[in-house]
């Protein structure tokens, strides 16, 4: 067995498992990456051992949830590690590094694995990951791809990123398209940590020396909120626009919001959030289209009446380089349109 010093964040790689000893609720809300869940007291044991500490004290609590402990250890011996073999190197963590990733470590390393425990726990790890979202975050050479609604702008997103450029992708991150309308159809959002982990795992492999295309955002993506040092940086870099006529957007928007269609309630009642900025006559004629399922009036007059003037408004006030953006003109939003787009980007994010 080995006697290592503390394990920090950045020695996770050189371990075979990750395992986040903490309960499924804690686990769910954000985890490191790659982290199995082997809780060593679920969310119900872990409420009535806090309630135990509270009222009796923490000699019972432990007594209580010393029980616990070992049967959840006994059962994930038997069950998730009775297969790995004597060599198994298992990095272990809780919320701070304490007792219930302590206990984990001790009983695998009675078996005889080379069990450690992560130094500062989950909450080392919320550390690293804020660090280097500040750090990284102001130095990345992003390229800002823009365009009003329907300008296919996540598609030209991945179509450089087939291309071998390198892509932040923040709409992925937050699992939504940004827009009031954007939620991905039976996607819950990640919590807002679980966001900063992802978007954290997505800038630690990016060459500084070469450039990052992003689709310009808002300060917020959905209920999500983007960290500050991404939306400053963001700001402050190069645009590129994408010029597309409003009939090839309306065409796209019919195509890629089709499935708004499938839940017309829900769109109709998600529309009533835009009532103050429209007023009651033009959100009941949107919600009666949505009702009928006739996406195509109310995707035209969406894009005529809130889409285009919050864009004209929203680039030129946040964007500071949008005075000198350079264009790309969109032919068509179709597959090959949008194939021819992406050479596009990259033949003039090479001259930026």
């Amino acid at each position: 067995m080995s006697h290592r010093g503390p394990v920090r964040v950045h020695d996770r790689h050189t371990f075979d498992t990750l395992i986040d000893a903490r309960s499924p609720a804690e686990y769910a809300l954000d985890h490191l990456p790659g982290a199995i869940n082997c809780p060593v007291l679920d969310d119900e044991e872990r409420r009535i051992v806090g309630t135990l500490y509270k009222q009796q004290g923490a000699f019972e609590a432990r007594r209580v949830g010393g029980a616990m402990v070992a049967a959840n250890l006994a059962r994930h011996l038997r069950e998730q590690f009775a297969d790995r073999p004597a060599s198994w190197k298992p990095l272990v963590y809780c919320w701070r590094g304490g007792m219930r990733s302590g206990s984990m470590v001790t009983w695998l390393r009675l078996v005889g694995w080379d069990a450690q425990q992560l130094a500062g726990g989950y909450k080392a790890w919320r550390g690293h990951v804020i660090e280097r979202i500040a750090t990284l975050g102001p130095q990345l050479p992003l390229r800002v791809l823009c365009g009003p609604t329907g300008s296919a702008k996540t598609r030209v997103l991945q179509a450089l990123a087939a291309r071998g450029a390198q892509v932040l992708d923040l709409e992925a991150c937050a699992r939504h398209r940004g827009s009031v309308l954007g939620a991905w159809p039976g996607v819950e959002q990640p919590s807002q940590t679980a966001f900063e982990t992802l978007l954290a795992q997505a800038l630690e492999p990016l060459d500084l020396r070469r450039p990052v295309f992003v689709e310009a955002e808002s300060s917020r993506i959905g209920r999500l909120a983007v960290p500050q040092p991404l939306v400053q940086r963001l700001r402050a870099s190069p645009c590129i626009e994408i010029q597309a006529s409003p009939a090839e957007r309306l065409a796209f928007l019919l195509r890629d919001y089709a499935n708004l269609g499938d839940d017309r309630a829900a769109l109709a009642r998600q529309l009533g959030t835009l009532r103050e900025l429209h007023g009651g006559q033009t959100i009941a004629r949107w919600q009666g289209w949505a009702a009928e399922g006739a996406l195509e009036p109310l995707f035209a007059e969406l894009m005529a009446l809130h889409y285009d003037p919050l864009y004209a408004r929203s680039q030129s006030t946040h964007l500071h380089q949008w005075a000198q953006r350079q264009g790309v003109q969109a032919s068509a939003l179709t597959d090959a349109g949008i194939e021819a787009l992406a050479d596009q980007v990259l033949a003039l994010a090479a001259e930026i």
